[in-house]
């Protein structure tokens, strides 16, 4: 494990460290859930944020994603498949090229609109007679699970005692994700709200669509605390499920108003803070 030597990754890896990998997941994904509910709220406070702004910052989201793919789980899987009868590599492009098909696979099959689509005609997964904002909230849960399961993996590989991982890289996986869940929950209760539902409950679906995060959470620690070796798989699989999410989604949403270069800005920050979270807390 790298040396701690920040105060406030200590004080927050110190008290992460008194919990069980499944608390300890309960609490990452409480706090990246409870940062969906305050980006959802913005939509009850003020008015319609700039598009601008938006972009920015679902750019930002997606730096911290790609971000996190590489330094949270990737680089950990690759170095925890050292010396195992495959070459490194496998897990890691076996398990990232497997959570991309799971991502494709349900986005075949559960109905949901991206927030970017003019109508409901132009829904994605099974044919469905469901409302558009049913759909508007489908798309956000969707992309939401990726996110709890890599850092429900995150605290799982931890508890492994191995060099590669450590509750500090988790918790910084968490904080990364939490920061980035505001911007995507501003965008996802917005075009709720345009779509005719009230403040309120523009708020709480859009809250609501980050519970499936700890529910994932909880399934990705339990699995690899339940099956160690494909710890490195696990990990890449999340990888490859939150790029996805990223390529599918975030850039394109960030890209359809024309803030490209703001988008990217945001990106470069994003990747930035992700990549600077990392190093403090790991």
């Amino acid at each position: 494990m790298r040396e701690e030597n920040h105060v406030l990754p200590v004080l927050m890896v110190t008290f992460l460290e008194q919990f069980s990998p499944l608390v300890q997941t309960l609490f990452g994904t409480g706090f990246t859930w409870g940062m969906t509910a305050l980006g959802a709220a913005v939509i009850i406070f003020g008015r319609r944020l700039n598009r601008k702004i938006l972009d920015w910052m679902l750019g930002f989201a997606g730096g911290v994603m790609i971000a996190a793919s590489y330094w949270s789980l990737l680089a950990p899987a690759l170095e925890m498949a050292e010396g195992r009868t495959l070459p490194a590599w496998v897990p890691a492009v076996v398990g990232f090229l497997a959570g991309g098909l799971f991502l494709r696979g349900l986005d075949r099959v559960l109905p949901h609109l991206h927030i970017s689509a003019p109508t409901k005609d132009n829904a994605e997964g099974l044919t469905t007679t469901w409302r558009r904002t049913t759909l508007l909230i489908l798309a956000i849960t969707l992309h939401n699970i990726p996110e709890g399961l890599a850092v429900g993996v995150a605290f799982g590989a931890a508890a492994a005692d191995l060099p590669a991982a450590s509750v500090a890289g988790a918790a910084a996986l968490a904080l990364g994700i939490g920061i980035q869940n505001f911007p995507e929950a501003i965008a996802v209760s917005m075009p709720l709200y345009s779509a005719g539902m009230s403040r309120k409950k523009s708020f709480w679906y859009g809250q609501l669509s980050g519970f499936v995060e700890p529910v994932a959470g909880v399934l990705g620690v339990t699995a690899v605390l339940l099956f160690r070796t494909i710890l490195p798989y696990a990990l890449a699989f999340a990888a490859g499920a939150m790029i996805f999410v990223v390529i599918e989604d975030l850039i394109p949403e960030a890209h359809n108003h024309g803030n490209i270069d703001l988008a990217t800005t945001g990106a470069m920050v994003g990747f930035a803070v992700m990549m600077a979270l990392d190093v403090a807390f790991g």
